[in-house]
């Protein structure tokens, strides 16, 4: 398996540090609004990525943090006249309830920043003993003159260095050093602390959470592309000064950025679409679904139509099981068939292909509809099929669709001894209509039944009905 480790820009075979135990962890979200589908992009491409390393034998701890300290939490608390904490557990409901709907569910642990504030006073106390942090009226910042590798998982340069998110504060050394631990006075959030009154800065908050629980080095960082400078070059300085063991992560992954029209979300441009809005107008599989359709560290700029179009392949792949699993059966396995049960074994190892390489999910899920393409040719004439091979094809689409998290809902019931009588019926009406050409009455009944999920075909034969899973 390879993956493409942003720290070298290169694809690595993956080995994790220690024998078959994969340490992970994934920057969360910080909880003063509702969570957007940028970030619902991220943790689905990481809960996959999570769901394989498990089915490929991997014990792994995923992690994530909480940012339960953080200005925006602070601001937005004092419009709203309430306490910050409680303004931040209420939005970090909110985020594990969009979790659960998007069924991302393989994180084991999830850290709030406010739990850890000794940890962080003794890890700056370690800076500042060590050389790496000075002391100023605001605050303790750190040193980046002093850390000789500051800049390189980003690859900036020097000059490029002194682009940070907020306003550079006057009593820094140089406008890259950035905040540790934020003086404030008294009555203003924050904890007294060794280190006086104040707060922890953000990028010390996510080290101590992963040093304090994955220890001094892990095996996969992850977080979307935006975060890799300054967040993830001071995570680094930070870790990398403390502990003195170098590298902090073996592989770095990042996801690509999520715009909106062509352009990062922002509510001030009226683009910024939250995961409660989005899932009002579409399942949330249809959505995790269109996420997969993407690589993760590839750019996606959401599109409407697009995620009308992954609906309909989504039901595409339920309505081919559907009709895999409403077949009758028979024992003896047909030429045909038996090519086709090879093909099964060939559209596993193709899947398992496409997710070693950089966990291609676009991949993976076309080997799925290449399998479509070829079984229909062979099954659909078939009013019948092999046990065996029906079995292996449901247990297969079954089996990979939950690495990626979907093709997991129970297919409608076989043998409805009623609902066959009250077809038979239907279809003999119907058949009566066409003699007569009454014709609209009888596309009016082919309309209703298929907006209830059966669809009549009409053949040389006769009429033929099939249930299917709609994707209107």
């Amino acid at each position: 398996m390879i993956v493409l480790n942003s720290s070298t820009q290169a694809l690595e075979n993956f080995q994790p540090l220690h024998g078959n135990k994969v340490y992970m962890y994934v920057c969360g979200p910080t909880t003063y609004d509702y969570s957007h589908i940028g970030h619902a992009r991220t943790y689905v491409a990481y809960d996959t990525i999570a769901k394989y390393l498990r089915y490929k034998g991997y014990s792994v701890f995923f992690l994530m943090n909480i940012t339960d300290v953080d200005d925006k939490i602070i601001d937005r608390a004092r419009e709203e006249g309430t306490d910050p904490l409680e303004l931040a557990r209420k939005y970090e409901k909110y985020f594990f309830e969009d979790l659960a709907a998007l069924k991302i569910d393989s994180i084991n642990y999830f850290a709030r920043a406010s739990e850890y504030i000794p940890e962080i006073v003794k890890s700056i106390q370690q800076l500042l003993n060590k050389g790496y942090a000075y002391e100023t009226r605001s605050g303790i910042f750190f040193d980046t003159e002093k850390f000789p590798y500051y800049g390189a998982l980003s690859g900036k340069k020097p000059e490029e260095l002194t682009v940070h998110r907020i306003e550079p504060d006057p009593t820094k050394r140089r406008p890259q050093d950035f905040a540790l631990w934020k003086k404030r006075e008294p009555g203003e959030f924050g904890w007294e602390t060794p280190l006086g009154y104040g707060r922890p800065g953000w990028h010390v908050e996510d080290v101590v959470i992963i040093l304090s629980h994955l220890g001094p080095q892990i095996d996969i960082h992850g977080g979307a592309i935006e975060l890799i400078f300054p967040h993830h070059e001071a995570e680094v300085a930070i870790a990398e000064a403390v502990t003195g063991i170098r590298p902090f992560s073996k592989y770095w992954i990042h996801t690509g950025l999520l715009t909106v029209s062509g352009v990062k979300m922002s509510k001030s441009l009226g683009n910024f679409i939250t995961i409660r809005e989005i899932l009002r107008r579409v399942d949330p599989e249809v959505l995790r679904f269109y996420f997969l359709s993407a690589h993760y560290r590839s750019p996606l700029d959401f599109d409407w139509l697009e995620l009308e179009q992954a609906k309909a392949s989504l039901a595409s792949l339920y309505n081919f099981m559907q009709e895999i699993s409403d077949k009758g059966t028979h024992k003896e396995l047909t030429s045909l068939e038996h090519s086709l049960l090879e093909k099964v074994s060939v559209l596993r190892s193709k899947f398992f292909e496409a997710m070693d390489n950089d966990f291609n999910t676009p991949q993976a899920l076309a080997t799925l509809f290449t399998f479509v393409k070829e079984a229909n040719k062979t099954l659909s004439p078939m009013p019948t099929i092999n046990e065996q091979l029906k079995r292996s094809i449901i247990n297969t689409f079954r089996e990979l669709g939950e690495i990626l998290g979907i093709l997991q809902r129970d297919l409608l019931k076989t043998g409805d001894a009623l609902l066959n009588d009250v077809m038979n019926v239907i279809v003999s009406i119907r058949e009566d209509l066409r003699r007569n050409k009454q014709y609209e009455l009888a596309d009016r009944i082919r309309e209703s039944l298929r907006k209830i999920g059966i669809i009549l075909e009409d053949t040389s034969a006769g009429t033929k009905w099939k249930r299917i899973l709609s994707s209107s």
